[in-house]
């Protein structure tokens, strides 16, 4: 019987450590900021109560357990449902000739920046970089394609999603400073229906949405007419980029610097210039 009741009171003393861990402030802090993290940037693609689809079903199952309570555990669960909802969401890009939203970024003056340091600054700017970069088109329900250096090229499924990530990018690369150095992002998008070639994408349409990026300033995000046209425009500030000529573009390609409007008036008219 003493070995019953030892064994009873060890199992009641782990359950108790168990729930004190999976409600402690600390843990929680954690998983909230591996959801964060993780593809889909701590958000789930839910689109209705009444969703019928299996990843949906199970993550309204994971919220009603406990839903009074905070739960590391919980969070960890809808973590795994929120990757999994990114990952199919960017497996299906491109697929079947399906139109895409294609995003290149790179640093403004980065050349002659890394030219008078050392490769260790260089490194360390990079890494910054592209993690924040990563984080913006993930969070965004983009796909990286490849690195490029100072930069690197994704594509999305929808334009919205593509415009805000450009900007979330932006703005956390101008937050970076390396020594006094502050890095600017420049980020172009083009739309169109690249052939996809295992992971990467060929084709004119890329081409064009290089160049689109090319033309950008620092901090400003480039779309072209095709690529904007996707969009509802009552919902940035737009401004048409006169003069655009890019070898290996269309002669007649618009191109225009789009800001979101965040809590502005959508009734004031948008400048297209």
């Amino acid at each position: 019987m003493s070995d019953q009741a030892g064994n009873a009171r060890s199992l009641a003393k782990l359950r108790d450590t168990l729930r004190k861990t999976d409600r402690h402030q600390g843990v929680l802090k954690a998983v909230h900021t591996l959801r964060r993290m993780a593809p889909g940037g701590g958000e789930l693609s839910e689109v209705a109560p009444t969703s019928d689809r299996a990843s949906d079903r199970i993550a309204r199952l994971i919220r009603e357990v406990g839903a009074d309570q905070a739960s590391a555990t919980r969070e960890l669960g809808l973590t795994a449902i929120q990757v999994w909802q990114a990952l199919a969401t960017t497996r299906g890009i491109g697929r079947n000739n399906a139109e895409v939203t294609i995003l290149f970024t790179d640093l403004v003056g980065f050349s002659e920046w890394a030219l008078k340091v050392g490769d260790d600054h260089v490194l360390r700017l990079l890494r910054q970089v592209e993690g924040v970069s990563e984080t913006a088109i993930s969070r965004h329900s983009g796909s990286v394609v490849k690195s490029l250096g100072d930069g690197l090229m994704a594509v999305f499924a929808d334009t919205a999603s593509a415009i805000e990530a450009a900007h979330e990018a932006c703005t956390a690369v101008s937050a970076i400073t390396l020594d006094g150095y502050r890095p600017q992002l420049r980020t172009g998008l083009h739309c169109g229906h690249p052939r996809k070639v295992g992971r990467d994408y060929v084709g004119v349409d890329v081409n064009v949405a290089a160049r689109v990026a090319a033309a950008a300033g620092g901090g400003e995000v480039l779309v072209s007419g095709p690529a904007l046209a996707n969009v509802d425009t009552d919902r940035y500030t737009v401004r048409r980029r006169r003069g655009f000529r890019a070898k290996g573009t269309p002669a007649d390609l618009e191109v225009y610097s789009v800001v979101p409007r965040y809590g502005e008036d959508p009734a004031t008219p948008v400048n297209r210039g």
